[in-house]
């Protein structure tokens, strides 16, 4: 017979096993990282010692391969890799110390080069490790240039929320959004379009930054017998929090905040639990702003909400769908369930 505590006790021990395992990789990522560190470190040195060139480090490239047949990145590409990052962490110890002594190689390669700035590239390896982006992820946020849009966003936070959930309210946007993703020819077909669109949307999630989780599309409110419909509605899982989402495909209106005020208001008072969660934001979606604007109409907007543009590649612009079908397509994408990330890459 099967004791009764087995199934409890088995799922213990698989605990153990999987955190014994992710330890060991981590432990074996950081020492392969301080091997292209020090073999890096040594190419260095002898360039400037003995002036190596080219020729010499082809020649180490084959003799490093010949020698350990089973190892990958002996090229010469790869050794030229290894003295640059030797010579953007030149502190041996340190590797170990921070974020980038976690990630993996190929990330660690994109950071050195997308960025020229050191403060840059361990800003985005910290925000790497800290959100387990994928290798395209974190191409794509070095290429948007994630630093300058992050929390950047023009809100009321301050004025609608109190301290300090207005400045943690505040780090869950961005200005603009990257939406360079859903690029198409502008004279694609209605049907090529939505496939597309469909097809990348999984990439509008990563943008939205981490933590949100998908609540619902079109989310039906009954107010006395008139409809209204959410176009998308999320929960911040870090915060506490429902987030709406509202898309305009046209140039920010100031009616456009009225709008959202009022859908923040019924999701605060149809979903929330006050005793547990934080207060409603709403997020405006818009293709294009003019700021002095925004700040008049958020200035008189009492309920908490923000106000970003998208971009999209420049011959896509005129191909967005209205917003009814970004939201459906939204909806059903993640409605299926749809694996958001490949790590496969490293």
């Amino acid at each position: 017979l099967v004791p009764s505590d087995y199934a409890a006790t088995l799922s213990e021990l698989k605990q153990h096993v999987h955190a014994a395992r992710f330890q060991a990789q981590r432990k074996a990522n950081t020492e392969l990282l301080m091997l292209w560190w020090r073999i890096g470190r040594t190419i260095l040195d002898r360039q400037v010692q003995e002036a190596w060139g080219t020729g010499v480090l082809k020649r180490l490239a084959n003799d490093l391969r010949s020698e350990f047949p089973s190892m990958k990145g002996f090229s010469v590409a790869n050794l030229r890799y290894m003295r640059r990052f030797t010579t953007a962490w030149p502190e041996e110890n340190a590797i170990r110390q921070r974020p980038v002594g976690e990630l993996p190689w190929g990330h660690i390669i994109e950071l050195l080069d997308k960025l020229d700035d050191q403060e840059q590239r361990d800003w985005y390896a910290a925000k790497d490790v800290a959100h387990g982006w994928s290798r395209p992820v974190l191409a794509h946020q070095i290429t948007t240039r994630l630093h300058e849009r992050e929390a950047a966003a023009p809100t009321n936070f301050t004025s609608a929320l109190e301290r300090p959930d207005s400045e943690l309210a505040q780090q869950i946007t961005r200005d603009p959004y990257a939406l360079d993703f859903l690029a198409i020819d502008s004279d694609a077909a209605e049907r090529e379009l939505e496939e597309r669109l469909v097809d990348r949307i999984v990439d509008t999630l990563h943008e939205l930054g981490p933590g949100f989780a998908f609540v619902g599309r079109q989310v039906h409110f009954d107010v006395d017998g008139d409809d209204f419909f959410v176009d998308l509605l999320f929960f911040h899982i870090e915060q506490l929090r429902y987030v709406v989402i509202e898309l305009k495909t046209t140039k920010f209106e100031p009616r456009d905040a009225g709008q959202l005020g009022f859908y923040v208001t019924l999701v605060d008072d149809k979903l929330r639990n006050r005793s547990k969660h934080e207060p409603t934001v709403g997020i405006l979606l818009v293709a294009g702003k003019n700021d002095a604007v925004v700040r008049y109409a958020l200035a008189s907007t009492t309920q908490p909400v923000a106000v970003s543009r998208y971009e999209l590649a420049e011959d896509a612009q005129a191909a967005l769908p209205d917003e009814a079908t970004i939201a459906r397509a939204f909806g059903e994408e993640l409605a299926r369930g749809t694996d958001v990330e490949d790590d496969s890459e490293g």
